[in-house]
């Protein structure tokens, strides 16, 4: 293993132990021994390493996590988000809320200004330093009611918010008993922000209806797929895409069907915390 190698992985250990303990007290002393580095020159380190004092990092990822909680648990009380956060009161979380993101924690629930929310929620990259287990599957036909998202990435939880009003007001594709899905047309990395296209999918046993949320008839077809297990937040689920297209796919001997790579999302935000994510990323291929 390099020594880079080794440095990433040290602090992917310091981000792994706070997305599992944003609950408590995160303290320098301790993250600088998750990391086995010095307590006096952590700080210093874990600046240089990601671009933001780690405390301003661990602020952010709890006003994440409320993000999410606001947008789409529309019954949790505001107070208590707060608190989960570390927050000593509901004063000092909307100040912090709101020089973050621009809105109070009230004006994101009511309207969230996501696009703005995503241009301000930086954090670096994380270094992949674990090789992935690919597996070659055989996937069945399925029958999905999709919602198509067109437009800037930064816009897709716009669209969750009106897929998840389909499935509560139609009792159709439940998310505790069916499948969801998310079709993957274009690269965001590289495709214009007005030209991004995603289908939001969940799984149905008939044909759905005309709805005023616009949700369509599609259909995942059958075939040969590479799956590889992402586990962890979405924000990093691009790192398990690339690795399939640039790393395994040259060496496997395979070729790509046409149809796009898609995911299976095995858990869903905000009922499961970002480290407890999973996500199946299915690449489609010839027989």
């Amino acid at each position: 293993m390099s020594k880079a190698n080794a440095y990433a992985k040290r602090f992917n250990r310091v981000f792994d132990y706070i997305d599992q303990h944003l609950g408590e007290v995160l303290t320098v002393e301790l993250l600088s021994q998750v990391a086995n580095f010095s307590k006096f020159h952590f700080h210093r380190q874990f600046s240089e390493y990601t671009g933001i004092s780690v405390f301003r990092y661990i602020q952010l990822m709890r006003l994440k996590r409320a993000s999410y909680r606001l947008a789409f648990n529309k019954l949790e009380k505001i107070t208590e988000i707060a608190l989960d956060a570390g927050f000593e009161n509901p004063e000092s979380f909307s100040r912090a809320f709101k020089n973050t993101f621009g809105q109070t924690p009230s004006e994101f629930r009511k309207t969230p200004a996501w696009k703005p929310w995503t241009e301000r929620y930086q954090l670096p990259t994380r270094e992949r330093t674990q090789i992935m287990e690919v597996k070659i599957v055989e996937f069945e036909k399925t029958k999905v009611a999709v919602l198509e998202h067109r437009g800037a990435p930064a816009l897709i939880n716009d669209s969750v918010s009106i897929f998840i009003d389909w499935r509560k007001t139609t009792g159709l594709s439940p998310v505790q008993s069916s499948k969801t899905f998310g079709i993957v047309y274009d690269n965001p990395d590289t495709t214009e922000a007005e030209k991004f296209r995603f289908d939001l999918c969940g799984s149905v046993i008939e044909d759905i209806t005309d709805n005023p949320q616009g949700v369509v008839n599609k259909v995942i077809p059958p075939g040969r797929c590479a799956v590889v297990r992402h586990l962890g937040s979405h924000d990093r689920i691009g790192e398990c895409a690339y690795y399939l297209y640039r790393d395994w796919l040259p060496g496997s001997g395979e070729e790509l069907r046409d149809f796009p790579l898609y995911f299976h999302y095995l858990n869903l935000r905000p009922d499961t915390p970002d480290h407890e994510l999973i996500t199946d990323i299915y690449l489609p291929l010839k027989s």
